[in-house]
């Protein structure tokens, strides 16, 4: 968290192909946490860090004609992944990470990488989407190809996980949330969660999840536990089902495991976050019911580093949201 100084430099200027965003908000990842740290592999710092935010764009660049000053926008994840599958050269720009993040007042950015937030969205909210809920819908419709009557586990009650609580809600499929935390569980509920599962009074929490399927298990799994988790994952999910590995919060990434995963025939694919495409058919789908992201709470831009302690203990529900 010390790795985090706030440092005054010039406003920067949009060079071709770019917009200027004056940043409202930003959203904390885990992977924020990790990097501030130092145990993310791979990251040059100093760097700005944080790769989602929202905000309005106030110039452009020669060439800019997708947004224009005045357009509320929130950057995508990946500056150069507009659509189509993922490659290689498409996920080298991460925001945060392989190029300089959004937490700050004014960033360049490409403007082929900008979604422009509906009117309905406020920025705080807006800044909570382009990591953690483009992760959910990605691991749900592109790759999990969601239908209605299915049903997703949900681990956890962090971003992916609530985000992906509320899109099977809105696609018609039900729920099954897991907690160490009755509390969180009773939130989750709220929410529209159907089944409820905590794996600190039930270990075995695949029984559990086994129990609330009539024997079948779950369609689909949002995997962010990691290594540690993905065996259970694999023995609540039926035969056919698909695995979403996300995260890695219990120390490193799930890897699959054929002896356990061949014999069930699960289709077991690696999510990470999506294209802009994506993005806007996610945000396509909130807008009938102006589905509205669940925001834990909101820090003031000089209590960063506070927020990511927030983030470190484990305390959220939803989303850690900073103010700029």
């Amino acid at each position: 968290m010390d790795g985090w100084v706030p440092v005054e430099k010039p406003q920067p200027q949009p060079g071709p192909g770019q917009a200027l965003v004056r940043l409202r908000a930003v959203s904390l990842n885990y992977r924020d946490l990790i990097i501030a740290k130092g145990s993310y592999p791979g990251i040059k710092t100093p760097l700005i860090p944080v790769s989602d935010g929202a905000g309005e764009v106030v110039a452009v660049g020669p060439g800019v004609t997708r947004v224009k000053p005045g357009d509320r926008v929130a950057p995508t994840f990946f500056q150069v992944w507009t659509e189509g599958e993922r490659t290689p050269e498409k996920v080298a720009h991460a925001l945060g990470g392989g190029i300089p993040g959004v937490l700050a007042e004014y960033v360049c950015l490409d403007a082929e990488g900008l979604a422009l937030l509906p009117d309905w969205l406020s920025f705080e909210e807006g800044a909570t989407l382009p990591c953690a809920a483009v992760t959910a819908w990605n691991a749900l419709v592109p790759q999990g190809g969601l239908k209605p009557g299915q049903t997703v586990l949900a681990q956890g009650t962090g971003g992916v996980s609530i985000f992906a609580l509320q899109f099977a809600r809105i696609l018609g499929a039900r729920v099954i949330l897991t907690s160490s935390s009755d509390e969180k569980l009773q939130r989750g509920k709220q929410l529209g969660a159907d089944g409820l599962v905590n794996y600190k009074k039930s270990p075995d929490w695949a029984a559990e999840v086994l129990a609330l399927t009539g024997g079948q298990g779950v369609d689909h799994v949002l995997e962010v536990g990691g290594a540690a988790t993905l065996p259970t994952s694999v023995r609540a999910t039926k035969e056919g089902g698909h695995i979403a590995l996300i995260g890695l919060l219990t120390g490193a990434p799930g890897k699959p495991d054929n002896a356990a995963t061949g014999s069930k025939h699960l289709r077991v694919v690696s999510t990470y976050v999506g294209s802009r495409a994506m993005f806007e058919d996610m945000l396509r789908a909130m807008t009938p019911q102006k589905t509205k992201p669940v925001i834990d709470r909101v820090f003031p831009f000089s209590e960063a580093r506070e927020a990511l302690r927030y983030m470190e203990s484990g305390g959220h529900f939803g989303k850690i949201v900073i103010s700029v």
